[in-house]
């Protein structure tokens, strides 16, 4: 893939298993927060699956939609959208009861020196949404950051380890979960906490970092040496999906791909293929922010898109002068300040 069309095209191709368990989901989907760097993607892949499906469904896309170019996009596929901001009670209630939301709503970077923003972002507002769709399913989207560190040889965190979340932005992304469980629990919504970490495509994520720093022969920093990622469009099919798992108490979700990625290994395998050297720089650390994610393996499968492929796809991007967004995981961070 060498074009932004190819890459949509490919993470909007939904699979046999995706229409499989949308047809067993009744009622339409909305989005909160459908303008983020997933948003748009899934919103595509969902329009996608109910079309091939002939499913009789709606996706509605729900934003603050600052670019009116990324909302007619959205439209042009399908995709119904609102211009909301969630956090204006009015234009919250007004929105139109939905049977299946999957809520992306958050703030992570920027939240040194705005640490009331993020916690009204990411613990008031699940309260209000949790309300307001009481009767509804809910998928909530959550992070892999409000585990502890782990031992690289671990094999990372399960679902069945206690959250030690570290830094204002993780902490307050468990208060998102622990805010919609005591509604979805008062209120017997079934939900899903989708605990993710890291979602890649070709203009952001993970594995681009250590691609362009290896490209411009910078050095990469292995302080936090190992890390998780998954394609984004397996991420995306494995959101819609979860919308058949949700349960009250909510169910938990760990979502990313199998493997412990050395960072190490990772530079090393695009300096092979790019013909240059990896620089490094410090040692890896026995700890690192780690994600098991074999229990959605289980439930749905090994994603589709292997490391490897998305190591040759991101190489071929980057040679290329591929477009990029400039959205830094933040993945070295070990202190929680985003």
């Amino acid at each position: 893939m060498r074009t932004v069309e190819e890459l949509e095209a490919k993470l909007a191709t939904p699979s046999e298993a995706l229409i499989k368990d949308l047809a067993g989901v009744e009622g339409d989907i909305m989005i909160l927060g459908v303008g983020g760097k997933m948003g748009p993607s899934l919103a595509r892949l969902a329009v996608n699956a109910i079309r091939e499906g002939s499913l009789n469904k709606r996706v509605i896309g729900v934003s603050r939609f600052s670019s009116q170019e990324a909302r007619n996009e959205l439209e042009a596929a399908g995709v119904e959208t609102i211009t909301c901001d969630l956090l204006n009670d009015e234009e919250l209630n007004a929105l139109p009861e939905v049977a299946n939301i999957i809520y992306m709503a958050g703030n992570k970077f920027g939240t040194t020196g705005r640490e009331h923003f993020t916690w009204a972002m990411n613990t008031y507002l699940p309260g209000r949404v949790a309300e307001k769709f009481k009767n509804s399913r809910i998928v909530v989207f959550s992070s892999g950051n409000i585990y502890p560190f782990m031992n690289y040889g671990s094999g990372g965190a399960n679902e069945s380890v206690a959250p030690e979340p570290i830094g204002e932005y993780a902490q307050s992304t468990l208060g998102r979960e622990r805010i919609f469980e005591y509604h979805g629990r008062k209120n017997e919504t079934p939900m899903l906490f989708y605990r993710l970490n890291y979602a890649i495509d070709m203009r952001y994520g993970v594995l681009l970092e250590v691609a362009k720093a290896v490209h411009e022969g910078r050095p990469i920093n292995l302080a936090m040496g190992h890390a998780n990622v998954i394609w984004q469009g397996d991420a995306n099919s494995m959101a819609l999906r979860c919308l058949a798992h949700c349960s009250n108490p909510p169910e938990l979700m760990n979502i990313t791909g199998p493997e412990t990625l050395s960072i190490r290994w990772a530079a090393q395998q695009f300096a092979k293929r790019m013909g240059k050297e990896a620089i490094f720089e410090g040692t890896e650390s026995e700890l690192a922010l780690l994600n098991n994610a074999s229990k959605s393996h289980q439930i749905f499968g090994y994603p589709e898109v292997s490391l490897l492929q998305m190591i040759d796809w991101i190489t071929e991007w980057v040679e290329n002068d591929g477009a990029t967004w400039d959205k830094p995981t933040g993945f070295q961070e070990r202190k929680g300040k985003f």
